[in-house]
Order: structure tokens, then C-alpha cells, then sequence
């Protein structure tokens, strides 16, 4: 076959109407060949004839979309010194943007013989068992789609599933349930749209593996965060089964979203691959050049582990560092997403064993054209000592903020805690954020996620019950500050299915009603269970699937008035903090706290750890920023009422000058109120136990 020198750059296969360019960049590597197969598996190796700065490259004019490939690399195989090269494996291209096939479980997709240990190298051929990478055709009509930028502060997040959503919609061809194509059905956007969430944060759609110890016990992993192809989208997950089909279905879900005005966001596993520690299969970068691409310990047979899974990319090397940058300006110019949340993204920041806030990953995003454009989401934490990061991000971050989760879900179980670390919470957290010029929006709010219980669990249980996974239960948190509402898992009793409705409302109500932007878990809305399993990564069954057909309706449409509420009035998604600060010389202030007698809360108040019930004042005239046109913004007055108490409580309304006619619109017992209920200034008004009211004012003096 001839071949020819080719361009070290861009790497990956890169087809240009003619031919097809190799490259692939390996420092230890003696020798690179390229492994072409046929239909029926039959495979032509060809040595990379040029290597230019360590990428050894070729072009091949007769190779286009479609061919299928991989590669072997010839080098050392010296364990004790971190170098694994061993050509009897395929490998995966680390740029490949598509990938046919999962990995079959077979001992030969490991480098080492079983029996003898890991520093005994196996010379069985591995690619009979491997995926292959396959040449992908760049060209698709967007028809003008383009990112959409809606702002952060009018960000709205739904986190899904790609097959969790679909797979059992009933409004969704069979044969489209669980793929990119089944998400772009028409029932689907609708839902999202009637719902009201603006993005899709979706979970890793990255080529991953299912690990060994799970399909060896009938499971997968469901959730994804196992990634080894960076550019490539999850083949499982398409419709079309072509080799290369997944590249076009993910970008026709894209442009079919951006159509219905929703945004993308993709969860990203840029912290380890799928290959495990030192005990693991050699799938790609290991073979590739594996002291070059992990962290190792002094000892160079063994990986640092910041993740909990084995091993942890390293990001102090500039090839690596350049193929996470590669692979986000890839999914943003010509995937068209619109942003990534960073799983445990405190591992990205470590360059020697501190986080370092300033760390070679972050200035590269800082600098960046592109990246530094998108939204930027940190999962601010890992497992590793000091890893826990929330507030410490840099300033064109967001974060998963741990501490607003905490901290509500202790507020409506009834936990003694500070009334100023709810206020703090409910405000955006400033003592986050706001030294680093960062504003609300920094703060992404969350009750539940993906990992842990949902929220129907969350006030269903008291204790995990994850048996399914095969652990005896050991796996997932322990400490999950959730109450099962006086009765473990499903009941009959009326008292209890009626509180546990309640607190669902208050949560729902806390978190699309705070500052800051809410993330909400798909599902939630409609009350999606899954049964006390609190760590369902490896479900992928009507456990983790989403059931249409006992959808809780009237859940659904409180979540929906919800988000509509907060995008009629911009005061609940505010640009700019309070400051509690008076306005142009008047005694109302833009935002003010006050005791159930009505008065404003004073400092002792604050430190009462006891205190369970307040009321919030948010000034509609003091909203700081202006809309696009520089023109101001402005709202009605809410008073907003808290009782996290175990039992009904009265609370006085402040005096007139906070506002003389209240009108009730909403409270958690009773959800939206059709016929608005009048209320004066200094009356009494009684709130039920943990419950939450929502009071509007509209005219002023």
C-alpha cells in the first residue's frame, strides 16, 4: 500500500477528500505501525514511515471515512521504570473520532500473563478483542446552527442520561429509545421545553468502557465515567449502527436542541481513562507512551490515584495537556456544545500533589479563544488530600456547589445549623465567590445529582439500600442527610406520602427560587425513583431508566410554574449580590432578613443554631444590573417565608414600609394558588410545618 510522509500535525486520521493522514505521538515509542482492517477483520500493517518532534506520521492517498484502524508500538517493556510498550496489543488513537465496537473481556486485552503477574509481558494479539478506531467523515449541514450563549444567570440545567431518558418513552420509536437520535425525538423537546430548563447537561457521552468486575456479574457501567476516547462520541448510544454513524446522529441531536432553543452541556472525564492501575488492560495510552500520559508513584510500576479508579492523567506534560485542549475546541467548533461540567476537577489543577489554582490547565483555558467562551463547570473536588476545591476556582468557572446542597437538605430535615449559612446559600454564597470578582452565577445549586439519592429517594430513605450493585451495599455515601419522613421506602401512610410531597415542593422551591444557577436532576420533577439505590452507576436497567408511566403529574406541573416563576421575575436570578444596603436613603434595603415576629433579624439571631424558621425580603427596584440594552431592570417585591420546624408555626408580616398589600401565590402545602389571598402589613399568617410561602407585593409608594 503506499504511503506516504504525511503531516505530523494535526494528529489523529484526518481525511481531506484525497487521502488520509496518520499521526500519532508517542515519546518512548521505537517504532509505530498502523493496523488497517478489512470488513471481515483481516489486518494490514503499516509502518508510520516519518516521526517529526516524537509524532510519527504518514498519509495514505487511497484510505477515506470509514476504514477502520488502529496502532502497535514497539519500545521498551520495563514495568519498573514505567514503560509498557508491547506491539502484540492494538491500540486506540487517543484523536479518533469515531470508534466501532466495545472491548471483549479477554485476557489478552492485558498486557501482562495472568499467571505469572504484571511485570511478565503477553505476547497474545489483543486486536481480535479490541474496538476499532475508524476514519470519520468531517462534512454535515448545520444550516447556520451555532452556539446558542444564552447567559449564565438565565441557565436553567437539567441533568440526563442520554438512554436513561429515552429508553422507556413510550412516544419514542423502539428502536430510537436510549440513542442521541431518541433524544431529538419531538416528544421529547417538548417535554424539555414545557419544562423550562435552557441546557442539557448531558452525562459522559465520551467513548468509555464497561469494566471487567461489572460485566463479569451482568452489569455495565451505566453512568460512563470510565472515557478512553476523548473525541469520539459513545457508539452505544446511536441509532446508526454504522462505524461511523454516531459522529452524525450526536450532531443532529445538537442541531435539533439548539433549534428548540436548549443548550448542551457535557459532562467530561478528563481525569483518568479506562485503563485502570498497574493491574489493568492496555487499551490506548498505556501502550501509547505510559510514563508520559499518567501520574506514577516513585515506585514507576504503580499510578497515583486521585480518582479512586486507578490511575489519574498527567497534566504536567504539555501532549497531554494539548489533547484535553484538542478535544474540548473538537466537541465546541465542530460538535457545536455549548459547555462541559468538569468531573472531579480538582485532579485537572494537581501538578506536583497540591491543587494548584493556578496549575498549566487552567492558564491554557484561561487563554484560550474558544474554551474560555464556553460554560465552564468544576465538579471542585476528588478523592485526593486537599481536594476538596469549592469557592477556589479560578474566575471564568462555575461550580458544583456542595455546600448549597448540604446545607439545604440539612435546613428542610430539620439539622440545627446557623441561619446565616442558609442565608449564604440562598443568596449565591458570596463567601464563596465574591472575593474572586465572581458573581451568583458562579454558584451552580443542586439538591440532587446523578450521584446519590434523587429526590423522591432523598425523602424516602433513610438509608442507602444498593444491594443491586453487587457490594453487600458497602458502595455509595453513607451520610447522605436524607429522611425518609417516618417510614423507610414505599408507604401507605397518607401522613407521610403528604410531607414527603411537601418536602419535595421545598426543595424544588429552594433551589429554582435561589440565587445563583439551579441544576436540577432529570426525573426529579415527575418523582423518578430508584429504590434507595444511592450510587446506581452500574444500573443500567429500570433502576436507573426514567418511568414515564408513573410520572407524578401534579409534581411535574408545580416544577414547571416553578421555573416559569423564576423567569418572570428576574429577582430571583439576579446578576449582582446583595449587599443589605439602603436604598437612596430609604429604610428599605434590597434584600432584608426577619424573625416570625417580623422584625428584622439581629446578630444574635443569627447564631441560633436551633432556629428553624425566618422571612426574606427581595427588593424588585434594587435589582443592580441592567438587560442587554442598558436598560433597567425591574420587578415586584417578594416575601418569602421559611418554616423548617416540625410543627405549624405564625409569623408577622414587617410593617408597612416593607410593603403595605401582600398577595399569597404560593406555599408548599397547597402548591400555586389560583385565587390570590390579600394580606396587609403586620398581619398574622400561619404556615404549616415544614412549608414554604411565597408572598408577591406589586404597588409601591
Amino acid at each position: 500500500m503506499k504511503v506516504w510522509p504525511g503531516q505530523p500535525y494535526p494528529l489523529g486520521a484526518v481525511f481531506d477528500g484525497s487521502g488520509t493522514n496518520f499521526s500519532l505521538f508517542s515519546e518512548i515509542a521505537e517504532g509505530v505501525q498502523l493496523c488497517l482492517f478489512d470488513e471481515e477483520g483481516q489486518e494490514t500493517q503499516i509502518d508510520m514511515p516519518e516521526v517529526t518532534g516524537y509524532c510519527w506520521h504518514g498519509y495514505l492517498p487511497s484510505i477515506g471515512p470509514g476504514q477502520r484502524y488502529g496502532y502497535r508500538i514497539h519500545g521498551p517493556w520495563e514495568p519498573a521504570h514505567g514503560h509498557c510498550c508491547n506491539p502484540a496489543k492494538l491500540l486506540i488513537d487517543p484523536y479518533t473520532k469515531a470508534i466501532d465496537g466495545q472491548v471483549q473481556w479477554h485476557e489478552a486485552v492485558f498486557p501482562y500473563v495472568f499467571s505469572e503477574g504484571p511485570e511478565v509481558r503477553s505476547d497474545n494479539d489483543s486486536a481480535p478483542f479490541m474496538p476499532k478506531c475508524v476514519v470519520h467523515q468531517p462534512h454535515f449541514d448545520w444550516s447556520g446552527d451555532r452556539r446558542l450563549q444564552l447567559p449564565w444567570h438565565e441557565t436553567i440545567i437539567y441533568e440526563t442520561h442520554v438512554k436513561g431518558l429515552t429508553a422507556r418513552h413510550p412516544d419514542v420509536p423502539e428502536e430510537l429509545r436510549g440513542t442521541y437520535a431518541g433524544l431529538a425525538q419531538p416528544p421529547v423537546i417538548e417535554y424539555l421545553k414545557e419544562l423550562g430548563v435552557t441546557a442539557v447537561e448531558l452525562m459522559p457521552i465520551h467513548f468509555f468502557i464497561h469494566d471487567k468486575h461489572l460485566v463479569d456479574q451482568g452489569l455495565r457501567n451505566y453512568w460512563g465515567y470510565n472515557s478512553i476516547g476523548y473525541l469520539a462520541p459513545q457508539n452505544e448510544y446511536a441509532a446508526d449502527k454504522r462505524p461511523e454513524g454516531a459522529v452524525a446522529e450526536f450532531k443532529q441531536m445538537i442541531k435539533t436542541l439548539h433549534q428548540a432553543g436548549i443548550e448542551v452541556i457535557l459532562d467530561v472525564v478528563y481525569n483518568h481513562t479506562a485503563e485502570g492501575n498497574h493491574l489493568g488492560p492496555m487499551l490506548s495510552f498505556k501502550g501509547i507512551d505510559n510514563a508520559y500520559y499518567y501520574r506514577l508513584t516513585d515506585d514507576r510500576r504503580y499510578y497515583m490515584d486521585y480518582t479512586g479508579t486507578g490511575n489519574s492523567l498527567n497534566m504536567r506534560n504539555p501532549h497531554v495537556l494539548q489533547l484535553v485542549m484538542d478535544s474540548l475546541r473538537y466537541w465546541v467548533l465542530e460538535m457545536h456544545v455549548d459547555g462541559f461540567r468538569f468531573d472531579l476537577a480538582s485532579t485537572l489543577a494537581r501538578e506536583l500533589h497540591d491543587v494548584d489554582r493556578l496549575s498549566a490547565f487552567f492558564d491554557l483555558i484561561q487563554q484560550d479563544p474558544v474554551i474560555s467562551q464556553v460554560k465552564l463547570i468544576a465538579e471542585p473536588w476528588d478523592v485526593g488530600e486537599g481536594g476538596y476545591q469549592v469557592g477556589n476556582f479560578p474566575p471564568v468557572w462555575t461550580e458544583w456547589n456542595g455546600k448549597y446542597r448540604d446545607c439545604v437538605r440539612d435546613f428542610w430535615r430539620g439539622e440545627d445549623q446557623t441561619m446565616g449559612e442558609f442565608a449564604a446559600r440562598f443568596t449565591g454564597s458570596s463567601d464563596l465567590y465574591e472575593n474572586t470578582s465572581r458573581l451568583p452565577y458562579a454558584s451552580i445549586n443542586f439538591i440532587t445529582a446523578h450521584d446519590g439519592f434523587t429526590l423522591n429517594d432523598l425523602v424516602s430513605y433513610n438509608e442507602k439500600h444498593n444491594d443491586a450493585n453487587g457490594e453487600q451495599n458497602r458502595d455509595g455515601e453513607s451520610h447522605n442527610r436524607s429522611w425518609n419522613c417516618g417510614a423507610e421506602g414505599p408507604t401507605d401512610d397518607p401522613e407521610v406520602s403528604r410531607l414527603r410531597g411537601r418536602q419535595k415542593r421545598n426543595f424544588l422551591a429552594t433551589l429554582l427560587l435561589s440565587q445563583g444557577v439551579p441544576m436540577l436532576l432529570g426525573g426529579d420533577e415527575m418523582g423518578r425513583t430508584q429504590e434507595g439505590n444511592n450510587n446506581a452507576y452500574c444500573q443500567d436497567n429500570e433502576i436507573s431508566w426514567y418511568d414515564w408511566e408513573k410520572a407524578e403529574e401534579d409534581l411535574l406541573l408545580f416544577c414547571q410554574k416553578l421555573i416559569q416563576y423564576r423567569k418572570d421575575h428576574p429577582v430571583f436570578s439576579r446578576r449582582g449580590w446583595f449587599h443589605g444596603r439602603a436604598i437612596h436613603g430609604s429604610e428599605v434595603k434590597d434584600i432584608a432578613w426577619f424573625t416570625m415576629e417580623g422584625d428584622q433579624m439581629a446578630e444574635e439571631d443569627w447564631g441560633q443554631g436551633f432556629a428553624k424558621s425566618l422571612g426574606v425580603f427581595l427588593n424588585g427596584a434594587t435589582i443592580p444590573n441592567p438587560n442587554p440594552r442598558s436598560e433597567p431592570v425591574t420587578d415586584d417585591d417578594f416575601y418569602m417565608i421559611f418554616n423548617a420546624h416540625n410543627e405549624p408555626l405564625d409569623f408577622i408580616l414587617p410593617g408597612a414600609n416593607w410593603g403595605e398589600n401582600w398577595f399569597k401565590e404560593m406555599d408548599t402545602e397547597s402548591g400555586w394558588l389560583e385565587d390570590e389571598t390579600l394580606l396587609k402589613a403586620g398581619d398574622q399568617i400561619k404556615v404549616e410545618a415544614r412549608c414554604l410561602v411565597v408572598l408577591r407585593h406589586v404597588s409601591r409608594s
